[in-house]
């Protein structure tokens, strides 16, 4: 099984080593994934979202008014006390997903970290940070899909007609991080529209976005 709390350590390290160099242009920077946000709203919600489910604060979770809340909590804060809050939990999400087999915190981390590099047009983040959850998710949205799908050294799908889609693309489509244009380009006329967006977990989006040179 995936060590989660070392892939969520992994990443809040990376997340924390990133913003000491962003400036306030950057911060104020709103994503393409998340358009009502900036990237320091971002910043908020990994600080509020871990510190809720600690607390058993999650009333309305996972929704739009839960993370509205803890994000506007922390509108005022600078983005190194935002990073001071994810690191001072840290330990204590790493423990609470271990075993785990849908770590949603870690997921959430991950996901948002790539969302960030993206809409900073940074490039990919390093593959070993989100490479384990494409692995462990993949299978379960695609085993029903009419088709072989590959994806690097992975292979999923009930068997049909091929479909090749890079990793990091099937990551972030899996996620909802791409369109539905954007996911029909690889060619994959067995992949479609519902299916498409049958395997978005957020459900599917129509407005492009920025994919890594």
């Amino acid at each position: 099984m995936t060590d989660w709390a070392e892939l969520y350590r992994d990443n809040v390290a990376a997340l924390a080593a990133l913003a000491q160099g962003l400036t306030e242009d950057q911060l104020g920077t709103h994503l393409p994934a998340t358009p009502a946000w900036t990237v320091h709203d971002v910043y908020a919600h990994l600080a509020g979202g871990p510190a809720d489910a600690l607390a058993g604060r999650m009333e309305a979770a996972p929704g739009p008014e839960w993370t509205a809340r803890h994000v506007g909590e922390r509108a005022g804060l600078p983005v190194e006390v935002l990073v001071d809050e994810i690191r001072a939990n840290e330990d204590a999400v790493a423990a609470s997903v271990v075993d785990n087999p849908s770590p949603a915190l870690v997921w959430d981390l991950t996901v948002h970290h790539a969302d960030v590099h993206e809409a900073l047009d940074l490039g990919r983040p390093p593959e070993r940070l989100w490479r384990p959850v494409l692995d462990a998710l993949a299978p379960r949205l695609l085993s029903g899909a009419p088709a072989e799908v590959s994806s690097g050294d992975l292979t999923v799908g009930a068997g049909g007609p091929p479909v090749t889609v890079a990793p990091y693309e099937l990551f972030r489509s899996l996620f909802s991080r791409r369109s539905r244009a954007q996911m029909r380009a690889w060619g994959a006329p067995a992949l479609d529209d519902e299916l498409l967006a049958g395997i978005c977990v957020f459900g599917p989006r129509d407005d492009d976005q920025p994919v890594p040179d």
